[in-house]
């Protein structure tokens, strides 16, 4: 499962960007951490996702937290 750093969030809208460990930017929203119960994110967390489609396409789902910090 690919693992990633929270590079931005916004918590109004429950997006934002993470950056992979191969430093591309990933969008996530809402859909990405519903089933997780995730309320909010902190800008540097490490967290954990699957990647579902390909390129540009690619969507982020199942994130979840790896570090609480």
């Amino acid at each position: 499962m690919p693992q990633g750093t929270i590079k931005d969030y916004d918590p109004t809208n429950r997006s934002g960007l993470i950056l992979d460990d191969a430093r591309n930017e990933l969008a996530y929203d809402l859909e990405s951490f519903r089933e997780s119960g995730i309320r909010m994110f902190r800008i540097g967390q490490r967290v954990k996702f699957q990647l579902v489609g390909e390129g540009s396409n690619a969507k982020v789902r199942n994130l979840n937290i790896v570090t609480f910090s």
